[in-house]
């Protein structure tokens, strides 16, 4: 019976990947991947050479569903995400259910994730948090997506551009209020870092970011009033 094993790769540092996420990959014959040259990277570091097949926001719904029919000709197939856990703010969901309608099991490998990474190191109240993914680039589509969370309790995690970071500090201040928040930047790789101040603070940093950003955004229980 074929099988599709949803892994969560390193979301920068090698060394996270587990011993039952390294013995999955190795016995996988096919390799479902954002990026071939992010995913190869990892093969070498496990000494195999999958067959490769890309999946990314760009897969047609017909391409998924030939995606699910060659993993029917497969033992054993996993499904990668460029980091952290496949599935959240990628089109793996998709793939999951055409494998389901076809009786292919799936099951899932935990692991890295950006989100948990951020949300563990924030010190925010993470019981009930919202995760966002990217937000809209334009003020008034921001406006309306964290209207809902203008008095919500909630931690909020999204990320964003760190060309665009500044800019959309601003409205998120403009929409929610001064916030406390924390940028994780390069998180687990050589320059990681943990950004802490508010939004307002933020709008107005005189620096530029570079790598990949996730943000958290304190819910309104602790609304900063100037």
């Amino acid at each position: 019976m074929a099988e599709l094993w949803m892994v969560a790769g390193p979301i920068g540092n090698l060394g996270d990947l587990s011993p039952r996420a390294s013995e999955i990959l190795q016995a996988a014959t096919l390799w479902i991947v954002e990026d071939t040259r992010v995913s190869s990277r990892l093969a070498a570091h496990l000494g195999v050479k999958p067959v490769y097949k890309v999946l990314n926001d760009h897969t047609s719904p017909a391409r998924v569903q030939a995606l699910a029919d060659e993993i029917e000709s497969h033992e054993q197939a996993a499904l990668l995400t460029d980091a952290g856990t496949p599935g959240i703010s990628d089109p793996g969901a998709e793939l999951v259910q055409a494998c389901l309608e076809r009786d292919i099991r799936v099951d899932g490998i935990p692991g890295p994730s950006a989100v948990t990474f951020a949300l563990s190191v924030c010190g925010f109240y993470a019981q009930r948090f919202a995760f966002l993914g990217f937000l809209p680039r334009k003020a008034g589509d921001i406006q309306r997506t964290l209207a809902p969370f203008a008095e919500n309790s909630m931690t909020l995690v999204l990320f964003e551009s760190p060309h665009r970071l500044t800019k959309a500090a601003r409205m998120w201040a403009d929409a929610l209020g001064n916030r406390r928040v924390v940028v994780a930047r390069e998180l687990t790789k050589r320059h990681q870092e943990l950004w802490r101040g508010t939004l307002e603070e933020l709008a107005g940093a005189p620096r530029e970011w570079k790598g990949e950003i996730t943000v958290v955004i304190e819910g309104h229980r602790r609304l900063i009033v100037e």
